[in-house]
């Protein structure tokens, strides 16, 4: 058997397929007379772009269209028109879209020339090694690029076995791209280490794969959707990576001078607080949320293995949610390596001061903690478990480490007031030497979220998004099963709220640069703090006697009444009120944030630098 697995626009360029990665290691293994070859397409259209261009569309346009088009279906517009087999398909549609959504589409206007001749390049490859099977990875805005390939495939070639899989796939997505492209043969719904190789039997021994947990296919005319298992598959049988053809069709690709490769690293699936708490606007685990996680020994033999062979220090750790198990493990062994590593990983934000310093010793250099909001009263509406003054604490002592934190403020939840953000708004200035959110974002219904299982949640009228209007020609109830995203009523804060909250954030970005809150002398009776934030006068704030015991407790986070018990352990005779009255002055002067009756100090220990490629 020969297979051919492809990736297509729009996989971001410095990362490797880890899914390409992982089943060439699962044919390998059950298969291993199998010819598989590689097509990594998404590096190749960068690349066609820059040399059809002339030099005017760079990679860096298309890292622009790969990191922001999603939620306006740019990229696969893009494509749309070689899938639907008119070079002007829906362009009318998208000039309307951008006009009403203020979206730049100038760039993918100049692109979609492109598609369809670089569309028939990479089928010619594909043909030229004559697979009897391609395989496409599918996720966010991968789905009209394969699909537009995987058309003209089988019109060039009929014989060929067409399979998407991947994330775009999952639940009733999978089971509609089946349908309602004639030129799919089989959609692998969930996860494929075991899938793929089981259909590959199939297909070998000529049998209906009726056996395979999740599959769609054909039966005739007669579209078939296998019912999908209740398990999942362990992580013993994940097997690490291969990127052998990514690296090296990279090294020899006209991309490789715009970017810095990074590698993809799985150590778990799922998420260990979705399990019991998923946040309510998140889809991203989709039908597979339950937690599961390879040792830490088994990570480290993973990572020191690629490292080693790729000569590539800089990691992505692709987990939704790092293990916990992690911090007594794997990030000692990686603190231990020597290694220059740069990593990135998705944690929770409530992490203690000494889980960031492992971090930091390990060579995490870039986390994403999902801090989404600094009042507590939204996050409970969230569920995420954690609150406002914690998520500022958690920027505070990551900035002291030199931690670059992505994160965005995310508002429009059910329920919401608008009380709760006008404290943070005002209090937003006294933030502008921490990391600021990337963006100010109302909340999209995912598919797979609480909120779109259930409307109970507050978004019980929903329909496919908009965006898709541009991008299919299917009738509402097939997208309905098709679409990752929906529109529905807006909820919670709009108006002037919303405009505020907006512009605070738009303050607090462009304050950040030079911006500096440190304390640069801490004596028995006194405490210095050096204040060098925009839009603050510049100043040293001195603090003695009562002022000083009572900063110093918030810097774990605390309440008034917390405040008072720990002072009279430590022998001071106060009240409520001089607590209160010093707190109050010590807002003022934007030296604590306070979210509801927790009170957290806001100065800095240390400056350190923060390098990460690509961050905010």
């Amino acid at each position: 058997m020969r297979l051919s697995l492809v990736s297509m626009p729009w996989q971001l360029l410095e990362l490797p397929s880890l899914a390409i990665g992982i089943l060439r290691r699962c044919v390998a293994r059950t298969r291993p007379e199998a010819e598989v070859t590689e097509v990594h397409a998404a590096m190749d259209w960068a690349a066609f772009l820059l040399a059809e261009s002339g030099g005017a569309l760079t990679p860096h346009d298309y890292t622009h269209v790969a990191e922001t088009g999603l939620h306006h279906g740019l990229g696969d517009w893009v494509f749309a028109g070689v899938l639907h087999d008119d070079d002007r398909w829906r362009e009318f549609e998208l000039d309307r879209y951008a006009k009403d959504s203020g979206v730049d589409i100038e760039v993918v206007r100049r692109m979609r020339p492109y598609a369809r001749p670089f569309v028939e390049r990479v089928v010619d490859e594909i043909l030229g090694r004559d697979p009897d099977v391609v395989g496409f990875t599918t996720t966010f805005m991968q789905n009209v690029p394969s699909l537009a390939v995987a058309r003209l495939l089988k019109q060039r070639r009929p014989a060929v076995r067409t399979v998407l899989g991947g994330a775009n796939c999952d639940g009733p997505m999978g089971a509609a791209l089946l349908r309602n492209h004639r030129f799919v043969d089989f959609a692998v719904r969930g996860e494929g280490e075991l899938a793929f190789p089981a259909l590959l039997e199939h297909l070998t021994a000529a049998t209906p794969p009726v056996d395979v947990p999740g599959l769609c296919w054909w039966d005739g005319d007669r579209p078939v959707a296998n019912p999908e298992s209740a398990a999942q598959v362990p992580p013993g049988l994940i097997p690490a990576p291969d990127y052998t053809d990514w690296q090296r069709a990279l090294e020899a690709s006209p991309v490789r001078t715009f970017v810095e490769p990074k590698l993809a690293v799985e150590g778990a699936r799922g998420c260990w607080w979705g399990e019991k708490h998923q946040c309510t606007f998140c889809g991203l685990n989709g039908s597979a949320i339950a937690f599961r996680s390879k040792g830490g020994d088994t990570v480290w033999e993973e990572v020191s293995g690629l490292v080693e062979r790729h000569r590539i220090l800089d990691l992505v750790m692709v987990d939704n949610i790092m293990d916990m198990g992690y911090f007594g493990n794997l990030l000692p062994r990686m603190a231990a390596s020597g290694w220059d590593l740069r990593v990135h990983y998705e944690v929770k934000s409530n992490l203690r001061p000494d889980q960031l310093d492992l971090l930091a010793a390990a060579g995490v250099v870039h986390i994403q903690p999902g801090i989404e909001s600094l009042n507590g009263r939204v996050l409970d509406l969230m569920d995420k478990g954690v609150g406002g003054a914690r998520n500022v604490r958690l920027l505070r002592d990551c900035h002291e480490r030199g931690l670059t934190v992505s994160w965005n403020y995310l508002y429009g939840f059910p329920g919401e007031r608008d009380a709760d953000y006008a404290s943070v708004i005002e209090q937003m200035p006294a933030l502008v030497h921490l990391q600021p959110p990337g963006g100010t974002i109302r909340i999209a219904l995912e598919r797979f979220s609480p909120n779109f299982e259930r409307p109970e949640l507050g978004f019980a009228e929903r329909v496919p998004s908009r965006v898709y209007d541009h991008i299919y020609d299917l009738p509402t109830e097939e997208l309905a099963d098709l679409v990752y995203l929906f529109d529905t009523p807006p909820q919670g804060i709009r108006g002037a709220v919303e405009a505020r909250l907006h512009r605070a954030v738009g303050a607090w970005r462009a304050g950040h640069a030079g911006s500096s809150l440190v304390v640069v002398a801490d004596s028995d009776g006194e405490l210095r703090i050096a204040d060098r934030r925009h839009g603050w006068p510049v100043r040293d704030h001195l603090l003695r006697g009562l002022d000083v015991a009572v900063y110093r407790l918030t810097e774990r986070g605390r309440t008034a009444r917390s405040v008072l018990r720990a002072l009279v352990e430590q022998g001071w005779e106060a009240s409520e009120e001089e607590v209160t009255l010093v707190l109050a002055g010590l807002r003022e002067r934007g030296l604590v944030y306070c979210d509801g009756e927790q009170v957290v100090a806001l100065a800095v220990r240390d400056l350190p630098v923060t390098s990460w490629a690509g961050a905010e």
